[in-house]
């Protein structure tokens, strides 16, 4: 069983910058290992033997084979392009073997589109399925299923590539499990992958414009997503433009 933590960590006097979203956020120190919540799900890989329900349009085999077949939650990043930071996001939730969906909610994601071999500082998201295990902010928890780190480290201090400002960006974000350890905070360090192939990858609040490498929605759709997403369901992120996807 899986135990909702909550932490408030101070920031240092001098606090480095994290790769949240590629570089928004000030580092808290991370939890000690024993604070830490439980290990969440990795990166999904395929598994050929279980049972895949049809009906999350959009999806063509190959991505839709790409979900593990625990998965009962499934948020889909739809990007209008490749190099368009537009994209639509979806929940998708299983119903026996029928994936219903939720409302469509409009969002952002990198400013120059997407990559399928996403690199710090390319200002593109990675396409991928990726567990979500770990969620946090700046503001308290708002009832999340998922592990909540509550930490001062979710400053978002300056402003995006349209001017506009990034105060409130990480009031809640929820850990994309790309290059990073899952079940830790979101402001943990680890990249397994190492440091060039980025991390510090959210789904984040959205605040007007393209972001680094996050996918972003409306405030009050991140709320709904911390108050649904259950771990006991193995939520997953499917990300990327339409044409990949569809493949």
């Amino acid at each position: 069983m899986i135990h909702r933590r909550t932490a408030v960590a101070l920031l240092s006097a001098s606090p480095l910058l994290l790769s949240g979203c590629e570089g928004g956020a000030e580092a808290a120190p991370s939890r000690s290992r024993d604070d830490r919540p439980a290990p969440g799900t990795a990166s999904p890989t395929p598994e050929s033997n279980s049972p895949r329900p049809n009906g999350i349009s959009g999806l063509g085999p190959r991505t839709t084979a790409a979900i593990p077949g625990r998965a009962e939650q499934v948020v889909v990043a739809s990007g209008r392009g490749k190099d368009s930071p537009l994209s639509t996001v979806v929940l998708y939730e299983r119903d026996d073997d029928v994936w219903q969906p939720g409302a469509a909610w409009p969002a952002h994601n990198g400013r120059d589109g997407w990559s399928e071999h996403h690199m710090a500082g390319d200002l593109r998201s990675p396409v991928g399925v990726y567990g979500l295990t770990d969620a946090g902010g700046l503001l308290g928890d708002p009832g999340s299923r998922l592990p909540y780190h509550h930490s001062y480290g979710f400053t978002s201090p300056g402003t995006g590539f349209e001017g506009e400002p990034l105060d409130g960006s990480f009031d809640y974000v929820i850990a994309i499990n790309y290059n990073r350890e899952p079940g830790t905070s979101p402001l943990d360090w680890t990249r397994p992958m190492g440091a060039g192939r980025g991390g510090g990858v959210w789904l984040h609040v959205d605040h007007g414009g393209p972001t680094h490498a996050c996918v972003s929605v409306a405030k009050a759709h991140m709320k709904e997503l911390l108050r649904t997403l259950d771990p006991a369901r193995h939520p997953v992120v499917v990300m990327g433009h339409a044409a990949w996807l569809a493949q």
